[in-house]
């Protein structure tokens, strides 16, 4: 008889903020992204300066696969390159586009973000316990800055985590340093999370 503990394996480890600002950055696309997988490969061969071998290198499939697709004698990938073209294509889309909402976000309008998650507290005299919520709260550009500076730099998931925290903390718990002087928030097991530009 197998024991159920057996059978449980640890969850993959999630990239929920990292993930988060991608999705943001996906949001302020002005024209959708090529979808058939002949437009994907013509686009990420331009991309590739219309080098076939650093596309298929890139994607992991033969030269042959890139030229079939681009010709449009193969028109269905398989679920790991279908996931991959649209992934690649995505990364590569509008790149100004992108960037304009970066730099806004970074010098004038900041964030929104909308997290559910665990949060923890430190501070004098505090009573309140730490527990889930689901909290929406702008972040101001000074953090926004830092956050897309990290992202930028290779940042891991829990190298972004105190940053989001300090950015939360500022506008939602301590209101923009109105009250709660001196209140730290930190918060772990993110359910959810979600950026806007």
């Amino acid at each position: 008889m197998i024991d159920s503990d057996d059978m449980q394996q640890p969850a993959p480890r999630r990239n929920r903020v990292l993930d988060a600002l991608v999705r943001a950055e996906r949001k302020v696309f002005t024209r959708p992204a090529p979808k058939s997988a002949k437009a994907q490969m013509k686009f990420l061969l331009t991309r590739s300066k219309g080098s076939s071998k650093a596309l298929a290198e890139r994607l992991g499939v033969s030269r042959r696969t890139v030229e079939r697709y681009r010709a449009g004698k193969l028109t269905t990938p398989q679920k790991r390159l279908q996931a991959t073209l649209v992934e690649e294509t995505e990364s590569e889309w509008q790149p100004q586009v992108r960037a304009q909402a970066r730099e806004q976000a970074s010098t004038f309008s900041g964030m929104m973000v909308e997290v559910t998650a665990y949060f923890g507290f430190t501070c004098t005299g505090s009573s309140d316990d730490g527990r889930i919520r689901t909290i929406t709260t702008p972040i101001s550009p000074i953090y926004a800055k830092q956050i897309l500076e990290l992202q930028e730099a290779g940042a891991t998931e829990e190298d972004l985590h105190p940053i989001v925290a300090e950015a939360i903390t500022e506008s939602y718990f301590t209101e923009w340093g109105t009250r709660a002087a001196g209140l730290r928030a930190d918060f772990t097991h993110v359910q959810s999370i979600d950026f806007q530009f």
